[in-house]
């Protein structure tokens, strides 16, 4: 593993989906879910949250089949993208382009990779800054995204591919008495997690998570969407590892997303990780306010197929 001193990402940027049906995702996003179009170009989409700077934070595009397109992580310099695409190749991870100008909203220095199990991964620096704002209080819009949660049918063969060659480190692990560790959480910054990885039947999107301004905005966020009529998979709750709020949904392709807010922050040169017993209720929730979780919450999570594996996607 790269030492911390070393580790060339920075943040989680962006994450690219395909849907079938492109009006009726554009409309829940950019409409309940509290997202903005920034930018649509036939049958792309753009959609940024206002807290953040960075240009977009969900891109959509229409497709035949539904598929996570890739998952976007900043670096510092060009220099940063240059080095991390050398390393990779050096390490033997397929290329689907070597770093260049980045033909998206805030251009940029950018390349794109094969994960291990076959997702398309973005690493790209000097992305032109969005202007961004602060929001208000009671103001229950996202402020940026949080992070990303992966399935994968081989949990630890996919945390030692982000170790060796990204650099995630380990935060928290889930683990049931019954099914073994279910779920890594892994950062690359001081955010508890930027990416969790799940124990899935099959490679997936788990979900996407928002960060919300504060518990109150929280709330009425996760009312809003709720009262819209969307299905709510999972809360009202707190999570004991990343000490974060949840509310799950399911958006209209079953691709599961989270409002959040408050996840910890670490000390890096002091944090230990935590193995937490999956199967207690005080885990999953420590307030005690959700809906038990249960193999069919679990099942919906596990998400449709990924038809895009080690296909890079058109755009």
């Amino acid at each position: 593993m790269l030492r911390n001193d070393m580790r060339l990402l920075t943040h989680l940027r962006h994450v690219d989906l395909a849907v079938p049906d492109y009006d009726k995702q554009l409309d829940f996003y950019a409409g309940v879910w509290g997202l903005t179009k920034v930018a649509e170009d036939s049958g792309i989409s753009f959609l940024a949250a206002e807290g953040s700077p960075e240009q977009y934070v969900v891109r959509l595009r229409k497709a035949e089949e539904k598929r996570l397109d890739l998952i976007s992580y900043g670096a510092a310099t060009p220099a940063d993208v240059d080095t991390l695409a050398e390393r990779l190749l050096a390490g033997g991870v397929q290329l689907i382009s070597r770093p260049g100008r980045a033909d998206t909203p805030g251009g940029g220095h950018a390349f794109r990779f094969f994960d291990v199990d076959g997702r398309t991964v973005e690493v790209s620096a000097d992305v032109a800054a969005r202007q961004h704002r602060r929001i208000e209080e009671k103001e229950a819009i996202p402020v940026r995204l949080s992070h990303v949660v992966l399935n994968s049918p081989d949990l630890e063969r996919t945390r030692q591919w982000y170790e060796r060659h990204l650099d995630f480190a380990l935060s928290d692990t889930l683990n049931s008495p019954q099914a073994g560790d279910v779920l890594h959480f892994m950062r690359i910054n001081r955010r508890h997690h930027s990416m969790g990885l799940a124990k899935g039947p099959h490679t997936s999107l788990h979900h996407i998570s928002f960060e919300m301004r504060g518990l109150d905005e929280y709330m009425r966020g996760s009312g809003r969407v709720m009262r819209a009529g969307h299905r709510k998979l999972w809360g009202p709750g707190r999570h004991l590892a990343g000490d974060n709020a949840f509310t799950y949904f399911l958006d209209p392709h079953g691709n599961t997303v989270e409002y959040t807010t408050e996840l910890e922050e670490l000390d890096e040169d002091t944090w230990h990780p935590h193995v937490y017993d999956f199967s207690k209720p005080e885990v999953t929730d420590q307030w005690g306010t959700a809906n038990a979780m249960n193999e069919l919450i679990a099942k919906e999570s596990f998400n449709d197929v990924d038809r895009g594996v080690f296909i890079a996607p058109p755009v």
